[in-house]
């Protein structure tokens, strides 16, 4: 298949090179020099070059906040049956958008940002297909994500935003949070270091990315949860009551396995 991936970061950039077995890439970013760098991918110089190059899919892989846009940008070049897919992490206005545009389209959330993760060694990741998927579309990522031995789960577009206010605003709010109350004057033990380091990670991601996953509309309920289970830990420790420290720690232990 012809496939098409503007936004030449990090994702996109590993995108690329994985599908790129099989398949002719062609990669765009504004970043020229990003382009250049994608190995085994042909260069487009914008947008319009998707009509001399039309692709069957065109996957967006530019930041959250620029998701949209740049399909706005580029559908205008594409072949009329070229399926188009999102990567975003948070969908958002994303399904909106694909209802109105007229193609077919896959959406899809590789769960293993490459802050964090071996991009090299992907096995136990997790990854989303969102359900509403074309079919087609959607079974070129299952054969990716399954060929990398990445676990994949299936939501609606409404089901998987609820979730990531769960599994994203979750740690990142306690990170976030660590980050607020650090001190330089402090003297690190080894659990203060493992936090240091996954705040530091998680603050090298790019602003814009870090305030949409806060502002998914589901992420207000999940900081509610946290915020009422800290009043819980004050009353456990203003009362130091041990037994009831006690079957709270039991309960953590149940919830993390």
């Amino acid at each position: 298949m012809k496939i098409a991936i503007i936004g030449a970061g990090k994702m996109g950039s590993w995108l690329a090179e994985m599908l790129a077995d099989g398949n002719d890439i062609a990669v765009y970013d504004t970043d020229s020099a990003r382009t250049k760098a994608v190995r085994g991918a042909k260069a487009l110089h914008g947008v319009a070059d998707l009509g001399g190059f039309k692709p069957g899919m065109l996957i967006n892989a530019v930041s959250l906040q620029n998701t949209v846009t740049a399909f706005e940008s580029a559908l205008p070049h594409l072949p009329k049956d070229c399926i188009i897919a999102d990567v975003a992490s948070v969908k958002g206005a994303i399904p909106e958008y694909y209802r109105n545009a007229g193609f077919r389209f896959v959406s899809v959330h590789p769960m293993f940002g490459p802050t964090f993760a071996d991009m090299a060694a992907l096995r136990e990741e997790n990854a989303v297909i969102i359900k509403e998927s074309d079919r087609e579309g959607a079974a070129l990522f299952r054969n990716l994500f399954e060929r990398l031995g990445i676990r994949i789960f299936e939501y609606t577009f409404e089901e998987h935003d609820r979730m990531m206010a769960y599994s994203l605003t979750t740690p990142f709010a306690a990170s976030l949070v660590f980050a607020a109350c650090m001190e330089n004057t402090a003297v690190p033990g080894a659990t203060f270091a493992r936090h240091r380091k996954i705040a530091r990670g998680l603050l090298s991601e790019d602003d814009h990315l870090l305030a949409e996953i806060l502002f998914n509309p589901y992420s207000l309920t999940q900081l509610e949860k946290i915020t009422s289970r800290l009043e819980f830990l004050k009353h456990i420790i203003k009362g130091k009551d041990h037994e009831e420290a006690k079957r709270f720690f039991d309960k953590l232990r149940e919830n993390v396995g």
